[in-house]
């Protein structure tokens, strides 16, 4: 899969332009706050269906504009695909090849990305909301349905949170009501424990000989999932386990006024030759762990869709010396990656398509 042209309106500091990619390596480069992460958010908006910086779609217009518009002109095994989006003083359009769609897990569906940024350096060091992200947006590239499933999970688990805060407060409450939500928020729970247990099996797989290369075989990546019902494997054993953590406790989470089990509280465990990477880990290895994670993501990701993914990798490089540049660009050769920094010098690779970027606008060098 790899993107071939992004067209861009009235986005961020962008006015009007459009972008051409190459199959290979693609780096935007120039000054900070010039537009280099602009494009790259536009451009993964389209894999998970909104901002990685969690801005609302008003706050993505250009200043002084009441809309914007995108459109991702891609190419995966299948042939080529076009996916447009567009907002419009609240209004939302959605379309994929030409046609109109109604639900976003449409345009998700078909357009597949692996995101490096900064901020992926909390997978290591960050609470587990960090890494319960990592899981829910890598198993949702994968499992087309994980999303509803996740989504019926949050509202459960909202509708018997009310129904807890009106017991803590001693207000009545209808005991069966709570019962069937209780039931209803282990059976999806069940179902998301056994997705991102399998996924981390599947990550570990790949991360681990990719943090092994990076460092000359000195370190050893290792994953587990830590759960309130860890080691359970079987679908029938995991859900009696969540139905009697939900029954069981209610007097404590009444006491709480809130849920206190299942997914949303629990945890991927990392460790480094033996060391919990979450206490021990320096910074460069905080960097290089989150790096053989994303590459990992990659691959698992083709794994399920039968081809590679678009790799975003937002300043990359900044901290990276030329040994751990080497390896990514050789993990990711024959796949398409789009990289930021504020250099056009170092990426190590002849054949780039190098685009300065600067107050919004975009000037390929390629050829």
């Amino acid at each position: 899969m790899f993107v071939k042209e992004f067209q861009i309106n009235n986005f961020r500091n962008i006015e009007n332009d459009c972008l051409k990619f190459s199959e290979g390596v693609n780096l935007l480069y120039g000054q900070n706050a010039q537009g280099k992460t602009n494009a790259i958010e536009g451009i993964y908006l389209f894999s998970r269906g909104k901002s990685f910086r969690n801005t609302a779609d008003r706050d993505l217009c250009r200043f002084g504009e009441n809309g914007y518009s995108l459109r991702l002109t891609f190419s995966d095994n299948k042939g080529a695909n076009t996916l447009e989006y567009s907002y419009l003083d609240g209004s939302r359009k959605r379309k994929k090849n030409g046609y109109a769609v109604d639900k976003v897990t449409e345009m998700l569906d078909a357009f597949h990305a692996v995101l490096f940024t900064p901020d992926h350096l909390g997978l290591v060091k960050e609470g587990p909301e960090e890494r319960r992200s990592f899981l829910n947006i890598g198993i949702a590239e994968c499992v087309p349905g994980y999303l509803k499933i996740y989504a019926d999970f949050k509202h459960a688990m909202e509708e018997r949170n009310c129904l807890l805060k009106m017991a803590q407060k001693g207000l009545f409450i209808d005991k069966r009501e709570l019962e069937a939500f209780s039931y209803s928020l282990a059976g999806y729970a069940a179902d998301i424990y056994l997705f991102r247990k399998r996924y981390i099996e599947k990550i570990e797989k790949y991360a681990k000989p990719f943090l092994s290369e990076m460092t000359e075989e000195k370190e050893i990546l290792s994953l587990s999932y830590k759960s309130d019902i860890e080691g359970l494997c079987d679908k029938k054993d995991v859900l009696s386990a969540y139905q009697k953590l939900f029954t069981e406790n209610l007097p404590k989470e009444i006491a709480a006024a809130t849920t206190l089990y299942g997914p949303v509280r629990e945890d991927m465990e990392i460790e480094i030759s033996g060391n919990k990477a979450r206490i021990f880990a320096s910074q460069g290895q905080q960097r290089s762990v989150a790096l053989a994670l994303k590459c990992a993501e990659g691959e698992v990701c083709k794994e399920a869709i039968g081809e590679y993914p678009v790799y975003l990798f937002d300043d990359v490089f900044s901290e990276l010396d030329e040994k751990r540049k080497s390896f990514i660009l050789k993990g990711l050769q024959n796949k398409q990656m789009i990289i930021t920094s504020c250099e056009k010098i170092g990426v190590g690779v002849r054949d780039v398509n190098a685009i300065e970027v600067k107050g919004g606008t975009y000037v390929s060098s390629y050829r």
